[in-house]
């Protein structure tokens, strides 16, 4: 009876054990299938050239089915799934603040992202109009659609 007890707390506390709430750090890659079944890669870590969209396209329907707010900070990239949340540092002012991507882009060539005009505001670059980033994955989204409630 007492080896029985002692197994079993040993297995309890074996078992007990923090899981990380974010995926891995750095350069590696991580793969996700997206709702129409393509199979993508994705770097946790990117740099390059962002942009800001503001008043043209303030409460139109983004990519994921969400209204717009210019104010917001949001983002769109073009392969990272709906609702990734990913830390943006400018790298021009060491300024940096958390974004969730909901939306598709830039189509802008040589830019890895937009920014809402709220983040480019926080993170300095207004009016510059594109700023030197990295991007790091904090947590990635569940690429969900966001259905309409006016519909």
């Amino acid at each position: 009876m007492n080896k029985l007890l002692t197994a079993a707390v040993a297995l309890l506390l074996i078992s007990c054990h923090s899981a990380p709430r974010y995926g891995k750090r750095g350069n590696a890659s991580i793969t996700s299938t997206s709702s129409s079944g393509k199979v993508t890669k994705h770097r946790t870590i990117i740099t390059g050239a962002s942009s800001f969209y503001a008043e043209d396209f303030h409460g139109k329907i983004t990519a994921n089915g969400e209204t717009y707010d210019m104010y917001g900070l949001t983002a769109a990239h073009k392969t990272l799934p709906f609702n990734t949340l990913v830390k943006v540092t400018n790298l021009d002012n060491d300024k940096s603040l958390t974004l969730r991507i909901n939306d598709r882009g830039p189509y802008a060539k040589g830019r890895i992202l937009d920014c809402s005009y709220g983040a480019a505001v926080k993170l300095g670059f207004v009016g510059e109009g594109t700023a030197r980033v990295k991007i790091e994955v904090i947590e990635f989204g569940d690429n969900k659609y966001m259905k309409r409630k006016d519909k």
